[in-house]
């Protein structure tokens, strides 16, 4: 859901955090593109991994693999300390790979970790983090309450009447800001008027400037009058997090539709989120005359907050500037609980078993989040995070080979100050963990 300041510069993290989570990474790195064939990440990877078992090592050798701004940013000093710390590893598998990026899981003593990998233009290292997957629920809940001040999970399994089953939980039953996963009510209502034949999934829809909305996506791009089927829509707002797919879904049902899903789909509280809030709407409390604008808005009983929303949707997006510090995450935001996703997966998984259903599916399979579960085991994945400052979830639906409908609901939030980067690769950790401890 996030626009967020990017550097102009490379900017190094390096940090262990009290997680045992590791991350050397860059959040920009120019490198220059070679003559020949750049190394590919996994040819990175299987670098590093080595390079694990001798440091330290020269600082001529790291200046051959890691990327000139990293390597100046974090020091020959730095890199080889963050290996030895880590000690020597070694590859199980590489659960995804593409030239400039792979994803691995490795091996220390009776710990299995987490590591992502990613290559500028020739080729060198950019990014690294390491997380640790836990072995136990008792692992999991200390991981978790050392990402954020505010955590909620919950790992369930939904039986075959659609309803879950907790298995594990810290806190979750309680609401907590969503990021973009508020996206799953959206493709829930979508789902619903494909059911109730009002709508159908090859249905075009022209992308309107008036709709549009700021990254993530790419749709914002797309000139208006082009006309796109509601699959792409579904597609774009679930895989690549679009807010202009999500928006121009909003707008199609209408807002009355989608507020409708949430207690359809089970949620607890879903007075939480009246008005159900566009993103660029969002966008406009939060990035534009903030704080004055979104003190007015608070100020109005909820119930009268909805005559605001026209005013919003006139902000332009030019307007509208980025923060990187959590802005009224508990006040402004969309909202459900741990436990409330999962009932939120259940339905879709009801609507996505209907004929008709199946665009249900194939919105939420494109993308896993990166959980990486083994495919032979686990043959359909579901996937929705959400993020902005101050906010990451990230939420998993797995079924296993035996039929089992596994759930996954991480929540974090600080009002505090932003998550820092390597909270994401924990929570992915933390996720893969959890779905396989369920299915035991």
């Amino acid at each position: 859901m996030r626009i967020s300041g990017r550097p102009t510069r490379a900017r190094l993290a390096v940090r262990l955090a009290a997680a045992g989570a590791l991350t050397i990474g860059t959040l920009l790195a120019p490198g220059a593109v070679a003559s020949a064939a750049p190394p590919s990440a996994t040819d990175q990877m299987h670098w590093f991994v080595g390079a694990t078992a001798r440091a330290p090592i020269s600082e001529s050798e790291l200046a051959e693999h890691l990327s000139p701004s990293f390597l100046s940013a974090v020091g020959a000093d730095g890199f080889n300390a963050s290996l030895t710390h880590l000690g020597k590893l070694t590859e199980q598998r590489l659960a995804d790979a593409t030239p400039t990026g792979v994803q691995a899981f490795l091996g220390r003593d009776d710990q299995t970790d987490m590591a992502s990998l990613a290559v500028d233009q020739s080729g060198r290292i950019m990014a690294l983090g390491v997380a640790p997957v836990p072995n136990s629920w008792d692992e999991l809940d200390t991981q978790l309450r050392r990402l954020a001040p505010d955590v909620g999970f919950a790992a369930a399994e939904i039986d075959p009447n659609g309803t879950c089953r907790m298995l594990h939980g810290v806190d979750p039953d309680t609401p907590r800001p969503l990021g973009s996963a508020f996206k799953l009510y959206v493709l829930g209502a979508l789902g619903q008027a494909v059911a109730d034949h009002r709508a159908s999934w090859t249905d075009q829809l022209a992308v309107r400037d008036d709709w549009k909305s700021l990254p993530s996506g790419v749709l914002q791009n797309t000139p208006a009058g082009t006309e796109l089927p509601l699959q792409e829509y579904a597609n774009k707002m679930i895989s690549i997090s679009d807010n202009t797919a999500a928006d121009h879904l909003i707008h199609f049902l209408g807002r009355d539709a989608v507020t409708a899903q949430l207690p359809r789909f089970g949620m607890a509280a879903p007075q939480r989120n009246d008005p159900f809030l566009t993103t660029r709407e969002l966008f406009a409390l939060k990035g534009y005359q903030y704080p004055a604008g979104a003190s007015a808005y608070l100020a109005a009983p909820q119930p009268l907050r909805a005559a605001a929303l026209p005013a919003l949707d006139l902000v332009p997006r030019d307007r509208i500037t980025a923060w990187t510090a959590p802005e009224d995450i508990d006040r402004i935001e969309w909202f459900a609980s741990p436990a409330d996703i999962c009932r939120a997966y259940a339905g879709l998984w009801q609507q996505n078993s209907q004929p008709g259903g199946g665009g249900i599916g194939t919105a939420l399979s494109i993308n896993d989040g990166g959980v990486a579960l083994p495919s032979d085991r686990y043959p359909t994945v579901w996937f929705k995070g959400g993020s902005e400052p101050g906010v990451l979830t990230f939420n998993n639906l797995a079924r296993s080979a035996s039929g089992k409908l596994l759930v996954s609901s991480v929540m974090l939030s600080d009002t505090g100050k932003e998550l820092p980067g390597l909270d994401t690769l924990s929570a992915v950790a933390v996720a893969h963990a959890a779905l396989q401890l369920a299915d035991r």
